[in-house]
């Protein structure tokens, strides 16, 4: 049974449409918002779906207004899905204590550790719940790709190497690629899956590259101003993860850019423009 959505906002946006939905999710337990730009395409034909997997704090909304993504997806005629970061609506101790745990932190696992366990499944709320939702409800064709930012890179690296094959095509901002030897990682990790180091690895991006489980190029923009980038991003671990395993990776140091959203928006028509030659294999969208 497919859940119930609710329309809860509609703006028309170059030719498209940004639209925001509830519905009650099953596999967290909690009711749940995202965000789906449909593009004028869509109007008349099924399109593709870019699945964009927002940073710590964010929430549907971040990508869709900072990122300035619209024009773009609606010239390549791609959907861009935005979910939440985490399960919301929920009191649990210690959930809204900080910025990089609990609300607004999932890190796109399913959390092993009560009392997480019972919601924090944004792993299955992401590859199985979501994305048979929108099949369900919107006008897509069955080829998606993946893309995020920080946390959420960390998440499209992960959900990309876990199922490969599954993504047309993969890429990344300045992601958490090596989240078993960083502070937010290792924080996240031990809360949500508890202090066994092994099940650490399936949700550790540099731990599935060297496992060799995925031989899908992996684009990953990295500006070299950010201020995460030494203590929290694992930027070095994963490049020679990558070497290692043979796995191509397509790493491109930007100059002068931070972490933030005018990074984002800065190089998002290039991540768009990837995916498209992937989503489109033939150019069937001009």
């Amino acid at each position: 049974m497919t859940s119930i959505l609710t329309n809860i906002a509609s703006s028309k946006s170059f030719g498209g449409w940004i639209k925001r939905y509830k519905h009650h999710s099953t596999s967290l337990n909690c009711d749940m918002v995202f965000a789906i730009y449909l593009p004028p395409q869509a109007e008349t034909h099924t399109v593709p779906v870019l699945w964009w997997l927002s940073g710590l704090t964010c929430t549907d909304e971040n990508f869709m207004q900072k990122a300035g993504a619209q024009r773009m997806a609606a010239e390549l005629g791609i959907a861009i899905i935005c979910p939440d970061t985490s399960p919301r609506g929920l009191s649990l101790p210690g959930e809204h204590d900080t910025y990089d745990f609990g609300s607004g932190a999932g890190f796109y696992l399913n959390a092993t550790q009560a009392p997480w366990d019972k919601h924090y499944r944004m792993y299955d709320y992401l590859t199985l719940e979501l994305p048979e939702l929108i099949k369900a409800h919107f006008p897509v064709n069955g080829r998606e790709s993946i893309s995020g930012h920080s946390m959420g890179g960390h998440g499209a690296l992960v959900l990309a190497l876990r199922q490969p094959g599954r993504y047309a095509s993969v890429s990344a901002f300045a992601p958490i690629a090596n989240p078993g030897n960083c502070p937010w990682g290792q924080k996240a990790f031990s809360g949500y899956l508890g202090e066994d180091r092994n099940t650490w690895q399936q949700y550790d991006a540099c731990a599935l590259i060297g496992s060799g489980v995925s031989s899908q190029e992996l684009l990953v923009d990295q500006g070299d101003a950010d201020e995460f980038l030494a203590p929290q991003l694992g930027a070095d671990a994963l490049q020679a993860a990558c070497a290692k395993a043979g796995q191509p990776l397509l790493y491109r140091t930007r100059s002068g850019y931070d972490h933030g959203y005018f990074f984002i928006a800065s190089f998002i028509d290039d991540h768009l423009q990837y995916h498209a030659k992937y989503l489109y294999p033939t150019g069937a969208h001009h």
